[in-house]
């Protein structure tokens, strides 16, 4: 049977890291219908055994670049011997009328949701990016891989990890995220994208908010979910309301361990600070060992 999305890849760069390689690859996306980047990390121990993968996640105005550059990652993915990918956050370049005129819908701002009003219809379908077309990539051209997955990400990143990890739990194991944006549905940010992208009937809503899926009764894999909130992130009460899913969780019994961190704001410093506590997260659940790093 012939892949559903066959993938020709293009290697734009190429990094030696830990004893690793840090790639950026372009490809056409037949479900975005443009050109899309992401990046990878590709851990010393790909050259001679099956690597589980973490699916990374970014936020509002980012690319793939963020995290890659940032976030300190690669000596946790050489540790625990994972593929790390990060893919950009939205469509780009589809030259649709008003698609870059506010940094929070539109470039840079998909939301990780299938768009169901035109235009963005035609382009902005991320859930369907993320859940199938990037990893059918990642199989096909990086085909040691094992069945073990996992996802997280920051913000509205960590708002698509939740919501893809809680929906698709046989196919990703773990779930952590950074500042997340628990429940959409109720929060300006949410609000906006949701009407641009899913229009005006609030039910159509209900699939892609973590919150509400866990009051729906929706599991994933029900191993325990990882947030890390900082108390000095200046969206914390209008946008992202983290006591929202904490008390959804508790009512409907489901392991979520949410932790505020004194101090801490919305931004990059924050997530390098707790990166490797999610490593350590993802690593428990998806019963991983940790190994030597090369320098």
């Amino acid at each position: 049977m012939s892949p559903a999305f066959p993938q020709q890849l293009t290697q734009v760069s190429a990094a030696r890291s830990f004893g690793g390689s840090q790639r950026i690859y372009q490809h056409w996306s037949a479900v975005l219908q443009c050109e899309m980047s992401f990046g990878v990390y590709l851990p010393p121990l790909w050259e001679t055994k099956p690597c589980p993968v973490l699916y990374w996640l970014s936020g509002l105005t980012c690319t793939e670049q963020n995290f890659v550059t940032k976030g300190g990652a690669q000596w946790y993915a050489a540790r625990y011997g994972c593929i790390l990918v990060a893919p950009d956050t939205s469509p780009r370049g589809c030259n649709l009328p008003g698609e870059d005129k506010s940094w929070d819908f539109g470039s840079g701002a998909g939301f990780y949701v299938n768009a169901t009003e035109d235009p963005w219809s035609r382009h902005y379908r991320m859930y369907d990016y993320v859940v199938s077309e990037l990893p059918e990539a990642i199989a096909q051209n990086f085909n040691i891989v094992s069945e073990k997955q996992g996802i997280f990400g920051h913000s509205m990143g960590g708002h698509g990890a939740l919501v893809i990890g809680l929906r698709n739990g046989e196919m990703f194991r773990s779930i952590s995220a950074f500042a997340p944006i628990v429940a959409p549905s109720l929060v300006p940010w949410g609000e906006k994208a949701f009407s641009g992208y899913l229009g005006s009937d609030r039910n159509t809503w209900n699939k892609y908010d973590a919150t509400t899926l866990i009051k729906q009764g929706v599991r994933g894999s029900e191993a325990p979910i990882l947030i890390d909130q900082g108390t000095d992130d200046g969206f914390l009460e209008k946008q992202l309301q983290p006591e929202t899913l904490a008390i959804a969780c508790k009512a409907a019994n489901y392991p979520l361990e949410l932790r505020y961190q004194q101090g801490y704001d919305h931004s990059y410093y924050f997530i390098v600070t707790f990166i490797g506590d999610h490593f350590a997260h993802h690593a428990r659940n998806l019963e991983l060992k940790t190994l030597p790093v090369p320098l």
